[in-house]
């Protein structure tokens, strides 16, 4: 880890950590899936602009340090764009021919033994409903060969959803699925393997909200 990213890793952690961890409560089911050293691919469905901080804050109890794949358009933003340069954090192109050259970047990271997160429907479901997956996160594990951990996040949009400046509190549920393995994609093409890691969001995502549930209702 560069020594830029440990810095405003450290001040970001500073800043968020005693609102994420007092502000707001939360169940975590089965983050030992994620692994606590080497590669990991985190792929989770989006719905909040908290999705980022909760993925980043849970593999930060894990030990784990997370870069993101974000918009490119995002890093033009003023205030947000030199943040996320500062940490790091890896610009993908979409739409764009070279796409794939985009992924380079995530690739290398991986390689180094880091933990990458992505939200494959590639931006916030506004209407809470799964989008089809892109096909980004399938070349990615193909390319890398490294382990896919589903996510499925709960309760996120009703703290900090797109229509909302201000964050409220509300329960969160983040349910971590089995990791697919490389091995389990042997021989697999990209659009199955698209459909599979949609198939497994969509496990992770159900049984986080049955959760959210049950936790509302006691």
């Amino acid at each position: 880890m560069l020594p830029s990213v440990d810095l405003v890793y450290s001040v970001a952690k500073g800043v968020f950590s005693p609102w994420l961890r007092w502000g707001l409560r939360w169940t975590i089911e089965g983050a030992d899936n994620v692994p606590a050293t080497g590669p990991a691919l985190l792929a989770s469905n989006h719905v909040s602009y908290l999705d980022p901080l909760t993925l980043a804050w849970v593999a930060d109890r894990r030990g784990r340090h997370v870069r993101f794949l974000a918009k490119a358009e995002l890093f033009d933003k003023r205030g947000l764009g030199p943040l996320l340069r500062a940490a790091h954090q890896i610009p993908v192109q979409r739409g764009k021919v070279d796409a794939a050259d985009a992924l380079h970047e995530a690739v290398a990271a991986l390689e180094r033994g880091e933990c990458i997160a992505v939200f494959p429907e590639g931006t916030i479901s506004q209407d809470l409903e799964p989008m089809a997956g892109k096909s980004g996160t399938a070349r990615l594990a193909h390319r890398a060969g490294v382990p896919i951990v589903p996510v499925g996040l709960a309760g996120t949009f009703e703290v900090w959803p797109r229509s909302r400046i201000i964050p409220v509190a509300h329960p969160i549920r983040i349910h971590y699925g089995r990791a697919i393995f490389p091995e389990d994609l042997a021989g697999m093409e990209t659009e199955a393997i698209t459909a599979l890691i949609r198939e497994r969001l969509l496990e992770c995502r159900l049984e986080a909200n049955r959760g959210l549930r049950r936790d509302l209702m006691s």
